[in-house]
């Protein structure tokens, strides 16, 4: 599934109108990579973000 941003960008984390990856929805939240990138070090990758932050491209 493909979610576009609508929040407040931050140039670190999300910026508004992006169209992101969701990599799953956990409770209502979505896992999404987001500009920090993918972390080699980590087995979980993203961060959980509320889903009202985004609206929905392509499931």
């Amino acid at each position: 599934m493909k979610a576009k941003f609508i929040g407040k960008t931050d140039p670190v984390a999300l910026i508004n109108g992006k169209i992101y990856d969701v990599l799953s929805i956990e409770k209502d939240w979505y896992r999404i990579v987001d500009e920090e990138g993918l972390d080699d070090d980590e087995e979980l990758q993203g961060y959980l973000y509320p889903k009202e932050c985004f609206e929905i491209v392509e499931l």
